[in-house]
C-alpha cells in the first residue's frame, strides 16, 4: 500500500522517475525504501538483513547507472529486496515468497532487471564477466556491475571468477559489500576523497599519459613510472590482493553515505577506466533495523514478525525441527567421543552445529562458503582416523561433487554427510531444493544412504551414521519439524540396508523412503477404507537397499507402489533396476513410482509443492487404486516360481 509515509517512493513507478530526483532526496528515498521492505519482509518473512544494509548503495547504483541496460547483478540474491522494490515489484512485496508471487531471490523471468538469477552464493564475479565478454564481442559499450558479499568471498569460484577477470581487459566494476569487517581500514572523508579522486577522469587521464610515455623508455625507467602511477592507488587501498589480481581497487568507503558513494560510482560510470576495478564498500547488515536487540546474525532470515515490537509470529507447533534433533544427537555423541568432529560450510545455525560448537568448541569447524573445501577437508579428516561428519544442505552439497567422488568415494573414505533440506523446501524455491542427492549419491559405489521418516529414525541413524567406518555415508533429511514421535530411550544402533514393515496386506504393497512414511500411512488408511488391503514398508535405507524385503514384496503382492520425495532418477530407478533384473517384472505384477517430477518447482508451501507433483494422499491414494484392485488372475505361487527361475 503507498501512502504518506512514503511520498517519494510512491513516485518511483520507473528508473526515470528515480533518476529525476536530486541528489539531496536520495537520502529520504533510501529510508522510505528501508521502512518500505521492514514492512515487507514482516508480512512474509524472508532474508531481511543483507537487504537492510545495501539499500543506500541499491539506491546509488540505479541512480547512476543506466539499468537495465546497464547490468546489475546481485550475488546471492538475499541483498536484492531493496531492488526488487525500486524496480517495478514494490506492490507484489506482498506476495514474496508466496506460491505465484516474487522469489525471494533474483530471477531472469522474472523481471529484466534481473540480468542473472542467483541462490547459491559468490557467482556474481564470473557471470558479470560473461556478460562484459558478451558485450565486447558484440561490440557493445554498456556497463556491468556485480556486487558481491565479504561472506561469498570465502568461496573459491569468487577467487576464481576475480583472477580471470583480473587478468582480462573488459571493463567490468565489482562492488565488495563487505558488511563484516574485523579489522577494517579508516573509513572517513580522507578515503572518501581520495576515492574519489583515484577515480576520476582527470585523475585517469594523466595516468594514461604516464603509462603510454613509460612504454617509450627502457624497462627500468618503465619500472620507475609504473611504481608512480600506483601510488595514488595505494593510498587509499594498500597493496591489496585485488591489486595482484589485476584490478583497481578504490576504497574503503562508507556504504551509507550517499555522498560518498555518488561521485565515485559517476566517476566510475563516465570515466576513463579501462578494464576491471574493484570497489571496497563497507556496510553494516541490519543496517537502520527498528528493534532494540538485532539477532546475533542480524536478520539474516525471519520468519513472519510484529513491525512494531518485532517480535516473531510463534510457530504452533511444538514438535522438534528435523535439524535440532540431529545436532542435539550429535553433540551427546561428540561428548562421548572426541574423535567425532563437524564441519559446516557457513551455515552453523543452519545445521544445528552452533549447539554442538557451544558444548564441544574444538570439534566443530566452520570453513566459510566453501563446499569443495569442507568435503575434501573432512575427507582428510577421516584419512586420519577421525569421524567427520561434513553438514551441509542437500543443495549446497552439489557443490562439493567432484570432491565427494575423487576424495572421498573413489578412496572409500567414512566421512558422514549430514544432508539438511533434503526434498523441496517451500518458500527457498527451485534453487534451496534439495531434490537430486538421492540421483547424484546413489550412483556411487560403497555409498550407504539413510533416510529417516521421522525424528527417532533420524535420531538412530545419526548414531549408526558414528558407527559406521565402512565407507562415506550420508543421512538426507527434511527441513522443517517432525512427526512428533517419541524419543524416549536413546539413540540405538540400526543394521545396515534393512527395511522395516509398517503393516501387512495383500492387494498392494507400498515402498516409502523416507519423507513420506506418514503420507504413505495415510494412503493406507484410505485404501483400507476402499477395501483394499496394503503392506507398507519404510526403506530407510536408499543404498544399500533391502533386497530380500523388496523381493518379497514384489513375489507376495499383485502391485507394488514405490513412493520418494526426491527426482526422478533415485531409489525407484535403483529398485527397479533390481527387480528387472531378478525376474520380477516379467510377470503380472503391476508396478508404479511416485517421485517428484522433472521439472524444477517454484516457491510453495511444501504440503503444495509436494500436491502439485502427486505426493499428497488423495493422489498417491488414486495412483494406488488404479492397480490394487483385487485381482483373480494373480497366482502367488506361479509369481514366486517366475522370480525364482
Amino acid at each position: 500500500m503507498t501512502g504518506p509515509r512514503t511520498p517519494l517512493l510512491d513516485k518511483i513507478i520507473s528508473m526515470e522517475a528515480l533518476r529525476a530526483l536530486s541528489e539531496a532526496q536520495l537520502p529520504q528515498l533510501a529510508d522510505e525504501v528501508r521502512d518500505e521492505m521492514i514492512r515487507a519482509v514482516s508480512q512474509t518473512g524472508g532474508h531481511l538483513g543483507a537487504g537492510l544494509g545495501v539499500v543506500e548503495l541499491t539506491v546509488a547504483l540505479h541512480y547512476i547507472f543506466d539499468t537495465p541496460d546497464d547490468r546489475l547483478i546481485w550475488d546471492v540474491g538475499h541483498q536484492a529486496y531493496p531492488h526488487k522494490i525500486l524496480t517495478g515489484r514494490r506492490e507484489q512485496m506482498a506476495s514474496l515468497r508466496q506460491e505465484g508471487g516474487l522469489s525471494g531471490f533474483t530471477k531472469r523471468s522474472e523481471s529484466v532487471f534481473d540480468p542473472f538469477g542467483a541462490g547459491h552464493s559468490s557467482t556474481s564475479v564470473s557471470a558479470a564477466l560473461g556478460m562484459a565478454t558478451a558485450r565486447d564481442f558484440k561490440g557493445g559499450y554498456n556497463k556491468v556491475i556485480a556486487v558481491i558479499g565479504d561472506g561469498a568471498m570465502s568461496a573459491g569460484m569468487a577467487f576464481e571468477g576475480l583472477n580471470n577477470a583480473g587478468a582480462s581487459d573488459s571493463d567490468l566494476i565489482v562492488i565488495l559489500n563487505d558488511n563484516d569487517m574485523s579489522i577494517a581500514p579508516p573509513v572517513g572523508a580522507m578515503s572518501a576523497y581520495l576515492s574519489e579522486l583515484i577515480s576520476s577522469q582527470p585523475f585517469h587521464s594523466i595516468r594514461g599519459i604516464v603509462k603510454e610515455v613509460a612504454s617509450r623508455f627502457p624497462a627500468e625507467i618503465e619500472r620507475t613510472a609504473k611504481r608512480a602511477k600506483n601510488l595514488a592507488r595505494e593510498l587509499v587501498s594498500g597493496h591489496s590482493l585485488f591489486n595482484e589480481l589485476g584490478f583497481f581497487h578504490i576504497g574503503p568507503i562508507d556504504g551509507h553515505d550517499l555522498n560518498h558513494l555518488l561521485p565515485i560510482l559517476r566517476n566510475l560510470k563516465e570515466g576513463q577506466i579501462g578494464g576491471p576495478v574493484l570497489v571496497h564498500v563497507i556496510t553494516e547488515k541490519g543496517h537502520g533495523h527498528p528493534f532494540s536487540s538485532p539477532s546475533a546474525e542480524k536478520y539474516h532470515a525471519v520468519p513472519k514478525f510484529d513491525v512494531i515490537t518485532g517480535e516473531h509470529s510463534k510457530s504452533a507447533s511444538n514438535k522438534p525441527s528435523f535439524t535440532s534433533v540431529f545436532a542435539d544427537t550429535l553433540t551427546e555423541l561428540a561428548k562421548q567421543d572426541r574423535d567425532i568432529v563437524a564441519i559446516t560450510a557457513a551455515m552453523p545455525s543452519g545445521t544445528g552445529l552452533n549447539k554442538m560448537a557451544s558444548a564441544c568448541p574444538s570439534q566443530v569447524f566452520d570453513v566459510g562458503i566453501a563446499e569443495q573445501h569442507a568435503v575434501t577437508f573432512a575427507a582428510g579428516l577421516a584419512s586420519e582416523g577421525m569421524k567427520p561428519f561434513a553438514a551441509i544442505y542437500s543443495t549446497f552439497l552439489q557443490r562439493g561433487y567432484d570432491q565427494l567422488v575423487h576424495d572421498v568415494a573413489i578412496q572409500n573414505l567414512p566421512v558422514r554427510f549430514a544432508i539438511d533440506r533434503a526434498g523441496v523446501v517451500g518458500a527457498d524455491g527451485a534453487t534451496h531444493a534439495g531434490v537430486f542427492d538421492l540421483a547424484y549419491l546413489s550412483c556411487l559405489p560403497n555409498m550407504m544412504i539413510m533416510c529417516p521418516a521421522d525424528e527417532a529414525e533420524l535420531m538412530h541413524m545419526t548414531a549408526t551414521a558414528a558407527g559406521y567406518d565402512s565407507g562415506p555415508s550420508a543421512l538426507r533429511y527434511p527441513r522443517g519439524t517432525g512427526t512428533g514421535v517419541c524419543l524416549d530411550g536413546g539413540a540405538q544402533l540400526l543394521e545396515v540396508g534393512k527395511a522395516r514393515q509398517i503393516r501387512q496386506g495383500s492387494d498392494i504393497a507400498i515402498l516409502s523412503l523416507g519423507t513420506m512414511l506418514q503420507t504413505c500411512e495415510g494412503v493406507a488408511d484410505k485404501l483400507d477404507a476402499l477395501g483394499i488391503s496394503a503392506t507398507l514398508v519404510d526403506a530407510r535405507f536408499a543404498k544399500p537397499f533391502d533386497k530380500e524385503c523388496i523381493k518379497a514384496l514384489a513375489i507376495n503382492h499383485p502391485a507394488l507402489l514405490i513412493v520418494e520425495e526426491s527426482s526422478p532418477g533415485g531409489f525407484s530407478a535403483h529398485v527397479l533396476q533390481y527387480l528387472a533384473a531378478e525376474g520380477c517384472l516379467d510377470g503380472a505384477l503391476k508396478i508404479r513410482t511416485a517421485s517428484l517430477p522433472d521439472a524444477y518447482l517454484d516457491h510453495a508451501e511444501r504440503s503444495r509443492q509436494l500436491e502439485i507433483s502427486g505426493l499428497d494422499v488423495s493422489a498417491l491414494t488414486e495412483l494406488a487404486q488404479e492397480i490394487a484392485r483385487p485381482q483373480k488372475a494373480f497366482d502367488k505361487k506361479t509369481a514366486r516360481k517366475k522370480a525364482n527361475d
